[in-house]
Protein backbone atom coordinates (compact mmCIF):
# COMPACT_ATOMS: atom_id res chain seq x y z
CA UNK A 1 0.00 0.00 0.00
CA UNK A 2 1.16 3.50 -0.75
CA UNK A 3 2.69 5.50 2.17
CA UNK A 4 0.23 8.61 1.61
CA UNK A 5 -3.35 7.13 2.92
CA UNK A 6 -7.07 8.97 1.36
CA UNK A 7 -8.07 11.70 3.81
CA UNK A 8 -9.53 9.81 7.03
CA UNK A 9 -12.99 11.56 6.49
CA UNK A 10 -13.34 9.56 2.96
CA UNK A 11 -11.81 6.77 4.37
CA UNK A 12 -14.56 7.05 7.12
CA UNK A 13 -17.43 7.63 4.11
CA UNK A 14 -16.02 4.06 2.62
CA UNK A 15 -16.52 2.55 5.48
CA UNK A 16 -20.13 3.81 6.61
CA UNK A 17 -21.26 2.42 2.57
CA UNK A 18 -19.19 -0.31 2.89
CA UNK A 19 -21.37 -0.89 6.21
CA UNK A 20 -24.75 -0.54 4.29
CA UNK A 21 -23.52 -3.08 1.93
CA UNK A 22 -22.52 -5.60 4.82
CA UNK A 23 -25.86 -4.93 7.02
CA UNK A 24 -28.14 -5.98 3.69
CA UNK A 25 -25.88 -8.73 2.95
CA UNK A 26 -25.87 -10.33 6.44
CA UNK A 27 -29.72 -9.60 6.43
CA UNK A 28 -30.58 -11.53 2.80
CA UNK A 29 -28.20 -14.56 4.42
CA UNK A 30 -29.93 -15.26 7.68
CA UNK A 31 -33.33 -14.25 6.05
CA UNK A 32 -33.95 -18.10 5.84
CA UNK A 33 -33.61 -19.20 9.61
CA UNK A 34 -37.22 -16.81 10.69
CA UNK A 35 -39.21 -18.43 8.00
CA UNK A 36 -37.99 -22.24 8.23
CA UNK A 37 -40.73 -23.20 10.16
CA UNK A 38 -43.42 -21.66 7.92
CA UNK A 39 -41.51 -23.00 4.93
CA UNK A 40 -42.11 -26.30 6.12
CA UNK A 41 -45.84 -26.40 7.16
CA UNK A 42 -47.29 -24.14 4.50
CA UNK A 43 -44.59 -26.02 1.56
CA UNK A 44 -43.62 -29.22 2.71
CA UNK A 45 -40.35 -28.60 3.45
CA UNK A 46 -38.23 -31.11 5.31
CA UNK A 47 -35.14 -29.92 7.83
CA UNK A 48 -32.70 -31.49 4.52
CA UNK A 49 -34.49 -29.14 2.23
CA UNK A 50 -34.18 -26.51 4.72
CA UNK A 51 -30.68 -26.92 5.10
CA UNK A 52 -29.99 -26.96 1.72
CA UNK A 53 -31.08 -23.35 1.64
CA UNK A 54 -28.17 -22.40 3.43
CA UNK A 55 -26.01 -25.63 2.26
CA UNK A 56 -26.13 -24.42 -1.39
CA UNK A 57 -24.96 -20.95 -0.46
CA UNK A 58 -21.77 -21.94 0.45
CA UNK A 59 -21.37 -25.02 -2.62
CA UNK A 60 -20.30 -22.95 -5.28
CA UNK A 61 -17.55 -21.43 -2.89
CA UNK A 62 -15.68 -24.43 -1.93
CA UNK A 63 -14.68 -24.02 -6.07
CA UNK A 64 -15.04 -20.04 -6.28
CA UNK A 65 -14.15 -18.14 -3.61
CA UNK A 66 -10.26 -18.34 -4.14
CA UNK A 67 -10.70 -17.16 -7.41
CA UNK A 68 -12.67 -15.17 -6.06
CA UNK A 69 -9.81 -13.66 -3.49
CA UNK A 70 -7.48 -12.96 -6.50
CA UNK A 71 -10.16 -11.25 -8.40
CA UNK A 72 -9.80 -8.42 -5.68
CA UNK A 73 -6.47 -8.85 -5.17
CA UNK A 74 -6.42 -7.79 -9.51
CA UNK A 75 -9.29 -6.03 -10.04
CA UNK A 76 -9.51 -3.85 -6.80
CA UNK A 77 -12.10 -3.62 -3.59
CA UNK A 78 -14.60 -1.19 -5.21
CA UNK A 79 -14.90 -3.18 -8.84
CA UNK A 80 -15.52 -6.10 -6.96
CA UNK A 81 -17.80 -5.10 -4.15
CA UNK A 82 -20.22 -3.38 -7.03
CA UNK A 83 -20.46 -6.74 -8.86
CA UNK A 84 -20.79 -8.75 -6.53
CA UNK A 85 -23.62 -7.03 -4.70
CA UNK A 86 -25.83 -7.25 -8.27
CA UNK A 87 -25.45 -10.58 -8.04
CA UNK A 88 -26.71 -10.83 -4.18
CA UNK A 89 -29.39 -8.48 -5.50
CA UNK A 90 -30.70 -10.90 -8.65
CA UNK A 91 -30.40 -14.06 -6.04
CA UNK A 92 -32.02 -12.67 -3.20
CA UNK A 93 -35.11 -11.66 -5.38
CA UNK A 94 -34.69 -15.10 -7.14
CA UNK A 95 -35.65 -16.79 -3.74
CA UNK A 96 -38.25 -14.53 -2.97
CA UNK A 97 -40.27 -14.57 -6.31
CA UNK A 98 -39.60 -18.26 -7.22
CA UNK A 99 -42.94 -20.41 -6.86
CA UNK A 100 -41.11 -23.74 -5.69
CA UNK A 101 -37.80 -25.68 -3.93
CA UNK A 102 -36.01 -25.42 -7.05
CA UNK A 103 -36.37 -21.72 -7.82
CA UNK A 104 -35.43 -20.82 -3.87
CA UNK A 105 -32.64 -23.20 -3.93
CA UNK A 106 -31.47 -21.26 -7.51
CA UNK A 107 -31.61 -18.14 -6.02
CA UNK A 108 -29.90 -19.12 -2.93
CA UNK A 109 -26.98 -20.37 -5.28
CA UNK A 110 -26.93 -17.70 -6.83
CA UNK A 111 -26.77 -15.27 -3.63
CA UNK A 112 -23.77 -17.69 -2.68
CA UNK A 113 -22.17 -17.08 -6.00
CA UNK A 114 -22.07 -13.33 -4.96
CA UNK A 115 -21.62 -13.41 -1.32
CA UNK A 116 -18.43 -14.56 -0.26
CA UNK A 117 -16.82 -12.81 -2.88
CA UNK A 118 -18.30 -9.66 -1.48
CA UNK A 119 -17.40 -10.39 1.98
CA UNK A 120 -13.74 -10.77 0.93
CA UNK A 121 -14.00 -7.43 -1.07
CA UNK A 122 -15.52 -5.78 1.45
CA UNK A 123 -12.82 -6.88 3.94
CA UNK A 124 -10.08 -5.54 1.43
CA UNK A 125 -11.99 -2.16 1.15
CA UNK A 126 -11.74 -1.90 4.78
CA UNK A 127 -7.50 -3.02 4.72
CA UNK A 128 -7.10 -0.53 1.79
CA UNK A 129 -8.21 2.39 3.48
CA UNK A 130 -7.68 2.36 7.49
CA UNK A 131 -4.58 0.24 6.89
CA UNK A 132 -1.65 0.98 9.64
CA UNK A 133 -4.42 3.68 11.02
CA UNK A 134 -6.94 1.28 13.81
CA UNK A 135 -7.72 -1.65 11.16
CA UNK A 136 -8.37 -4.26 13.89
CA UNK A 137 -11.28 -1.20 15.15
CA UNK A 138 -12.26 -0.08 11.68
CA UNK A 139 -13.31 -3.89 11.12
CA UNK A 140 -15.13 -4.32 13.86
CA UNK A 141 -17.47 -1.59 13.18
CA UNK A 142 -17.61 -3.31 9.73
CA UNK A 143 -19.04 -6.12 11.17
CA UNK A 144 -21.18 -4.95 13.79
CA UNK A 145 -22.91 -2.87 10.93
CA UNK A 146 -23.07 -6.17 9.09
CA UNK A 147 -24.06 -7.71 12.18
CA UNK A 148 -27.31 -5.61 12.70
CA UNK A 149 -28.46 -7.50 9.39
CA UNK A 150 -28.08 -10.92 11.25
CA UNK A 151 -30.60 -9.13 14.05
CA UNK A 152 -32.96 -7.34 11.85
CA UNK A 153 -33.54 -10.47 10.05
CA UNK A 154 -33.87 -12.39 13.39
CA UNK A 155 -36.16 -9.61 14.62
CA UNK A 156 -38.25 -9.19 11.64
CA UNK A 157 -41.04 -11.39 12.93
CA UNK A 158 -41.39 -8.82 15.40
CA UNK A 159 -40.61 -5.78 13.15
CA UNK A 160 -42.94 -7.08 10.50
CA UNK A 161 -45.44 -9.20 11.72
CA UNK A 162 -47.74 -8.18 9.46
CA UNK A 163 -45.45 -9.74 6.56
CA UNK A 164 -45.19 -12.79 8.37
CA UNK A 165 -48.82 -13.32 9.12
CA UNK A 166 -49.11 -13.61 4.75
CA UNK A 167 -47.14 -16.50 4.84
CA UNK A 168 -43.68 -17.71 3.72
CA UNK A 169 -43.37 -15.21 0.80
CA UNK A 170 -43.70 -11.44 2.34
CA UNK A 171 -40.44 -11.93 4.25
CA UNK A 172 -38.29 -13.05 1.87
CA UNK A 173 -39.76 -9.93 -0.46
CA UNK A 174 -38.76 -7.36 2.18
CA UNK A 175 -35.23 -9.33 2.10
CA UNK A 176 -34.99 -8.38 -1.53
CA UNK A 177 -35.57 -5.26 -1.03
CA UNK A 178 -33.00 -4.76 1.36
CA UNK A 179 -30.57 -6.58 -0.96
CA UNK A 180 -31.70 -4.02 -3.56
CA UNK A 181 -30.46 -1.08 -0.91
CA UNK A 182 -27.27 -2.64 -0.13
CA UNK A 183 -25.84 -2.93 -4.71
CA UNK A 184 -26.86 1.26 -4.09
CA UNK A 185 -24.79 1.41 -1.26
CA UNK A 186 -21.75 -0.61 -3.10
CA UNK A 187 -22.41 1.58 -6.29
CA UNK A 188 -22.04 4.98 -4.25
CA UNK A 189 -18.81 3.01 -2.24
CA UNK A 190 -17.20 2.27 -6.16
CA UNK A 191 -17.87 5.94 -6.93
CA UNK A 192 -16.32 7.70 -4.48
CA UNK A 193 -13.27 5.18 -4.34
CA UNK A 194 -12.49 6.34 -7.89
CA UNK A 195 -10.58 9.57 -6.55
CA UNK A 196 -8.47 8.04 -4.51
CA UNK A 197 -7.03 4.85 -6.27
CA UNK A 198 -6.57 7.65 -9.54
CA UNK A 199 -4.71 9.53 -7.25
CA UNK A 200 -2.54 6.45 -6.40
CA UNK A 201 -3.20 6.82 -2.48
CA UNK A 202 -4.63 2.69 -2.88
CA UNK A 203 -3.38 -0.65 -4.35
CA UNK A 204 -4.66 -0.47 -7.99
CA UNK A 205 -4.01 -4.82 -7.69
CA UNK A 206 -2.28 -4.41 -11.53
CA UNK A 207 1.34 -4.62 -9.15
CA UNK A 208 0.57 -8.03 -7.76
CA UNK A 209 2.72 -10.94 -8.83
CA UNK A 210 0.95 -13.79 -10.86
CA UNK A 211 -0.92 -15.66 -8.48
CA UNK A 212 0.93 -19.46 -8.56
CA UNK A 213 -0.72 -22.12 -6.12
CA UNK A 214 2.81 -23.24 -4.75
CA UNK A 215 2.50 -20.13 -3.31
CA UNK A 216 0.27 -21.49 -0.66
CA UNK A 217 2.40 -23.77 0.43
CA UNK A 218 3.98 -20.52 1.72
CA UNK A 219 1.90 -19.16 4.17
CA UNK A 220 2.86 -19.98 7.70
CA UNK A 221 1.64 -22.75 10.47
CA UNK A 222 0.06 -19.97 12.23
CA UNK A 223 -2.04 -19.33 9.08
CA UNK A 224 -2.96 -22.61 8.50
CA UNK A 225 -3.93 -23.25 12.40
CA UNK A 226 -6.22 -20.10 11.91
CA UNK A 227 -7.28 -21.74 8.91
CA UNK A 228 -8.84 -24.69 10.49
CA UNK A 229 -10.08 -22.63 13.34
CA UNK A 230 -12.11 -20.48 10.79
CA UNK A 231 -13.75 -23.91 9.67
CA UNK A 232 -14.68 -25.05 12.31
CA UNK A 233 -16.01 -22.27 14.28
CA UNK A 234 -18.15 -20.59 11.45
CA UNK A 235 -19.19 -24.10 10.44
CA UNK A 236 -21.16 -24.43 14.18
CA UNK A 237 -22.09 -20.69 14.29
CA UNK A 238 -23.57 -20.50 10.91
CA UNK A 239 -25.29 -23.42 10.56
CA UNK A 240 -26.72 -23.68 14.64
CA UNK A 241 -27.25 -20.22 14.73
CA UNK A 242 -28.59 -19.29 11.25
CA UNK A 243 -30.44 -22.27 10.02
CA UNK A 244 -31.64 -24.34 12.93
CA UNK A 245 -31.54 -22.29 16.22
CA UNK A 246 -34.87 -20.47 15.39
CA UNK A 247 -36.73 -23.90 15.34
CA UNK A 248 -35.11 -25.51 17.96
CA UNK A 249 -35.99 -22.56 20.39
CA UNK A 250 -39.49 -23.44 18.91
CA UNK A 251 -39.37 -27.03 19.24
CA UNK A 252 -37.02 -27.74 22.50
CA UNK A 253 -37.62 -25.01 24.73
CA UNK A 254 -40.97 -24.11 23.44
CA UNK A 255 -40.48 -20.48 22.12
CA UNK A 256 -43.23 -18.97 20.06
CA UNK A 257 -41.71 -17.70 16.52
CA UNK A 258 -41.67 -14.15 17.78
CA UNK A 259 -39.60 -14.67 21.33
CA UNK A 260 -37.18 -17.58 19.28
CA UNK A 261 -36.22 -15.29 16.93
CA UNK A 262 -35.63 -12.22 19.40
CA UNK A 263 -33.75 -14.53 21.61
CA UNK A 264 -31.82 -15.72 18.86
CA UNK A 265 -31.23 -11.95 17.89
CA UNK A 266 -29.41 -10.58 21.14
CA UNK A 267 -26.44 -12.85 19.97
CA UNK A 268 -26.17 -10.54 17.10
CA UNK A 269 -27.29 -7.55 19.22
CA UNK A 270 -24.35 -7.93 21.22
CA UNK A 271 -21.96 -8.27 18.57
CA UNK A 272 -23.08 -4.52 17.64
CA UNK A 273 -21.43 -3.45 20.14
CA UNK A 274 -18.76 -5.85 21.63
CA UNK A 275 -17.43 -6.09 18.27
CA UNK A 276 -16.05 -2.75 17.85
CA UNK A 277 -14.77 -3.18 21.31
CA UNK A 278 -12.46 -6.56 21.04
CA UNK A 279 -11.14 -4.86 17.75
CA UNK A 280 -9.92 -1.89 19.66
CA UNK A 281 -8.93 -3.93 22.64
CA UNK A 282 -6.51 -6.30 20.11
CA UNK A 283 -5.06 -2.57 18.39
CA UNK A 284 -3.78 -1.53 22.28
CA UNK A 285 -2.64 -5.29 23.59
CA UNK A 286 -1.77 -7.15 20.10
CA UNK A 287 -2.83 -10.55 21.96
CA UNK A 288 -4.39 -11.89 18.93
CA UNK A 289 -4.07 -15.64 20.00
CA UNK A 290 -4.79 -15.57 23.36
CA UNK A 291 -8.52 -13.42 22.56
CA UNK A 292 -9.15 -15.87 19.62
CA UNK A 293 -8.58 -19.15 22.47
CA UNK A 294 -11.27 -17.57 24.76
CA UNK A 295 -13.20 -16.99 22.31
CA UNK A 296 -13.11 -20.28 20.48
CA UNK A 297 -13.43 -21.93 23.69
CA UNK A 298 -17.03 -19.85 25.24
CA UNK A 299 -18.50 -21.69 21.93
CA UNK A 300 -18.81 -25.60 23.32
CA UNK A 301 -19.50 -24.20 26.82
CA UNK A 302 -22.49 -22.51 25.49
CA UNK A 303 -23.71 -25.66 24.18
CA UNK A 304 -22.82 -27.92 26.47
CA UNK A 305 -25.38 -25.10 28.51
CA UNK A 306 -28.20 -25.22 25.77
CA UNK A 307 -28.23 -29.09 25.70
CA UNK A 308 -27.59 -30.21 29.23
CA UNK A 309 -28.68 -27.73 31.95
CA UNK A 310 -32.48 -26.19 32.24
CA UNK A 311 -30.44 -22.75 32.54
CA UNK A 312 -32.08 -19.53 31.16
CA UNK A 313 -31.63 -19.47 27.51
CA UNK A 314 -30.16 -16.06 28.48
CA UNK A 315 -26.95 -17.68 30.03
CA UNK A 316 -25.45 -19.56 26.50
CA UNK A 317 -27.34 -16.53 24.72
CA UNK A 318 -25.05 -14.46 26.06
CA UNK A 319 -21.71 -16.85 25.91
CA UNK A 320 -22.35 -17.17 22.36
CA UNK A 321 -22.63 -13.72 21.70
CA UNK A 322 -19.47 -12.97 23.34
CA UNK A 323 -17.54 -15.89 20.75
CA UNK A 324 -19.65 -14.39 17.74
CA UNK A 325 -18.60 -10.84 18.67
CA UNK A 326 -14.41 -12.00 19.39
CA UNK A 327 -13.17 -14.21 16.92
CA UNK A 328 -14.57 -12.52 13.62
CA UNK A 329 -13.02 -9.12 15.43
CA UNK A 330 -9.36 -11.00 15.75
CA UNK A 331 -9.29 -13.43 13.18
CA UNK A 332 -9.85 -10.92 10.04
CA UNK A 333 -7.06 -8.44 11.18
CA UNK A 334 -4.89 -11.40 12.13
CA UNK A 335 -5.06 -12.95 8.58
CA UNK A 336 -3.61 -9.38 7.63
CA UNK A 337 -0.54 -9.73 9.00
CA UNK A 338 -0.15 -13.03 9.07
CA UNK A 339 0.35 -13.01 5.02
CA UNK A 340 1.80 -10.10 3.03
CA UNK A 341 -0.71 -7.75 1.91
CA UNK A 342 -0.44 -8.58 -2.04
CA UNK A 343 -1.95 -11.89 -0.80
CA UNK A 344 -4.42 -10.59 1.64
CA UNK A 345 -7.50 -11.42 -0.66
CA UNK A 346 -6.20 -14.85 -2.01
CA UNK A 347 -5.51 -15.77 1.74
CA UNK A 348 -9.22 -14.54 2.82
CA UNK A 349 -10.23 -16.45 0.00
CA UNK A 350 -8.87 -19.66 0.83
CA UNK A 351 -9.81 -19.60 4.02
CA UNK A 352 -13.53 -19.10 2.86
CA UNK A 353 -12.81 -22.00 0.71
CA UNK A 354 -12.75 -24.45 3.23
CA UNK A 355 -14.98 -22.58 5.85
CA UNK A 356 -17.73 -22.93 2.80
CA UNK A 357 -17.18 -26.63 2.27
CA UNK A 358 -17.68 -26.99 6.33
CA UNK A 359 -20.34 -24.66 6.46
CA UNK A 360 -22.26 -26.62 3.84
CA UNK A 361 -21.26 -29.87 5.13
CA UNK A 362 -22.39 -28.80 8.68
CA UNK A 363 -26.07 -27.67 7.57
CA UNK A 364 -26.15 -31.13 5.59
CA UNK A 365 -25.02 -33.06 8.53
CA UNK A 366 -27.13 -31.47 10.80
CA UNK A 367 -30.72 -31.68 8.50
CA UNK A 368 -30.21 -35.42 7.93
CA UNK A 369 -28.95 -36.06 11.67
CA UNK A 370 -32.70 -34.45 12.77
CA UNK A 371 -34.55 -35.62 9.94
CA UNK A 372 -33.29 -39.45 10.68
CA UNK A 373 -33.73 -38.57 14.69
CA UNK A 374 -37.44 -37.64 13.88
CA UNK A 375 -37.01 -33.65 15.38
CA UNK A 376 -40.21 -31.66 15.95
CA UNK A 377 -41.96 -30.26 18.16
CA UNK A 378 -43.55 -33.59 19.01
CA UNK A 379 -40.24 -35.71 19.53
CA UNK A 380 -37.72 -32.13 21.04
CA UNK A 381 -35.17 -34.80 21.90
CA UNK A 382 -34.52 -35.82 18.23
CA UNK A 383 -32.12 -32.63 18.26
CA UNK A 384 -30.10 -34.32 20.86
CA UNK A 385 -27.74 -35.97 17.63
CA UNK A 386 -27.41 -32.30 16.07
CA UNK A 387 -26.42 -30.51 19.43
CA UNK A 388 -23.28 -33.27 20.13
CA UNK A 389 -22.34 -32.90 16.22
CA UNK A 390 -22.16 -28.55 16.91
CA UNK A 391 -20.21 -29.54 20.64
CA UNK A 392 -17.74 -31.88 19.46
CA UNK A 393 -16.90 -29.66 16.27
CA UNK A 394 -16.37 -26.46 18.17
CA UNK A 395 -14.13 -28.29 20.69
CA UNK A 396 -12.15 -29.39 17.95
CA UNK A 397 -12.33 -25.51 16.86
CA UNK A 398 -11.00 -24.86 20.41
CA UNK A 399 -8.25 -27.02 20.30
CA UNK A 400 -6.84 -25.94 16.56
CA UNK A 401 -7.10 -22.38 18.55
CA UNK A 402 -5.11 -23.55 21.06
CA UNK A 403 -2.39 -24.81 18.72
CA UNK A 404 -2.89 -21.16 17.41
CA UNK A 405 -1.64 -19.83 20.39
CA UNK A 406 1.23 -21.91 20.71
CA UNK A 407 2.03 -21.17 17.40
CA UNK A 408 2.41 -17.29 17.90
CA UNK A 409 4.56 -17.26 20.77
CA UNK A 410 6.43 -19.58 19.31
CA UNK A 411 6.89 -17.22 16.17
CA UNK A 412 7.12 -14.09 18.53
CA UNK A 413 10.03 -15.68 20.61
CA UNK A 414 12.10 -16.60 17.14
CA UNK A 415 11.96 -12.89 16.27
CA UNK A 416 13.42 -11.82 19.38
CA UNK A 417 16.06 -14.40 19.42
CA UNK A 418 17.03 -13.34 15.67
CA UNK A 419 17.14 -9.21 16.64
Amino acid sequence: MSAVQPPRATAWIVGLLVAISLFGNFYVYDSIGPVADLLQQQRGFADTQIALLNAIYSLPNVVLILVGGVLVDRFGAARMTLITAGICALGAALTAFSPDFAGMAAGRLLFGIGAETFNIATLAAVADYFGGRSLALAMGVELAVGRMGSYGADMSPTWFAAAYAQGWQPPLVIAAAIAALAFAAALAYWWVDRGPRRAGLLPTGKSAEQFAWRDLLHFGRAYWYLLALCVLWYSVILAFRSTFSIKYFQHAHGLDLAAAGEMNSYVFLAAVFATPVFGWMCDRLRRYAPFLAFGALLLPVALAVLALTDWSLWVPTALIGISYSLVPAVMWPLTSKLVAPHRFGTAIGLMWVVQNAGISGANMAAGWLNDQAGAGAANPAGYDAMMWFFGLTSVAGFVFSLLLWWAAGRRRHEVRGAA
